[in-house]
């Protein structure tokens, strides 16, 4: 590569991260730097409110009108170890039961969102008793634009498997490269579906099943991203563009850094943790509730312990 390409690339990735949003609400919320380790909320929204008609997803989606209003579909909390640089994710089911932190009402979590991202921030720290010390939030087209931009993603399942709400369908077992609007069928499935011994059966997993599939999306994206800028850094302006233009941050998060800090995510390093919950029904809602056992993983997340001997995958 010549002086001039890199210098241009260098430019490029200036531009693209001054265009990023920064969401100011959260950050007086976040908590102080911990000794030895960091927390990320990562959040994935799905406010219908940039949907496109002319997209391929578009049913499934639905538009702003039928669907108002913002809601955290995905929460994932990731722990960067600062001093092995290791990396461990956990997600939050959304129909987790919490204790509102604004108005100390118990709803699902995903509703705290609706509320403002740092009434989320807050409501997370409150009743998981972990801190959150750096913010990132992404949309649904978000998803779609950097999937697209790094040339889709290699989904990969251990059956036939399908969601006729969302339209995420493999016919077989193994592995296929989806594209921004299937890749998001997947990660964003509720009622997902295996086939076996010929018949199509419902995984029984929920909520918990969703949050390890949205774990494992996020870690292919994170890798093929990484290949491809290694294998196009011509185009690393591009993928820049769409990555910027799909997320916000606290006003502190240096992207850069944080791009650096999870590489173990792209090298299959990282751990993927779950969070130990329990079902219940509450005034005729479905929810889940944290159990005795939720307390070590937390306490991990918390740094007041050592990692869990037995996380999820």
């Amino acid at each position: 590569m010549t002086l001039a390409g890199a210098l241009g690339i260098v430019r490029a990735t200036n531009a693209a991260l001054d265009e990023v949003s920064r969401v100011s609400v959260v950050t007086p919320t976040l908590s102080p730097p911990s000794d030895g380790f960091e927390n990320y909320l990562l959040v994935g929204s799905d406010s219908r409110a940039s949907a496109d008609p002319a997209d391929e997803d578009f049913e499934s989606m639905g538009a702003e009108e039928a669907n108002p209003g913002m809601r955290a579909d995905t929460l994932i909390v990731i722990r960067v170890d600062t001093k092995n640089n290791s990396v461990s994710t956990m997600s939050v089911p959304r129909d987790l039961r919490v204790m509102m932190a604004d108005n100390g009402r118990f709803a699902k979590v995903n509703s705290a969102y609706q509320r403002g991202a740092d009434v989320l921030v807050r409501t997370l720290q409150g009743a998981l008793n972990i801190p959150i010390h750096h913010y990132v939030e992404m949309d649904f087209a978000g998803f779609k634009d950097i999937v697209d931009a790094v040339g889709g993603v290699r989904i990969c399942v251990d059956r036939a498997s399908r969601d006729k709400a969302t339209g995420f369908f493999l016919g077989k077992r193994g592995c296929k490269m989806q594209n921004g609007a299937q890749a998001l069928s997947y990660a964003r499935s509720r009622h997902f579906e295996e086939k076996i011994d010929g018949r199509w059966q419902v995984d029984g997993t929920g909520d918990v099943g969703r949050g390890d599939r949205q774990r494992y999306f996020m870690s292919v994206l994170v890798k093929q991203a990484v290949r491809y800028l290694a294998e196009n850094p011509m185009k690393a302006s591009g993928i820049l563009s769409s990555f910027s233009s799909a997320v916000a941050v606290d006003d502190g998060l240096d992207l850069i850094d944080l791009a650096r800090k999870l590489r173990p995510l792209a090298n299959g390093a990282s751990l993927s943790v779950a969070l130990p919950v329990s079902s219940d029904m509450i005034s005729g809602s479905f929810v889940f509730t944290l159990n005795n056992e939720s307390k070590p993983v937390l306490d991990y997340f918390a740094g007041l312990g050592p990692l869990p001997t037995t996380p999820s995958n």
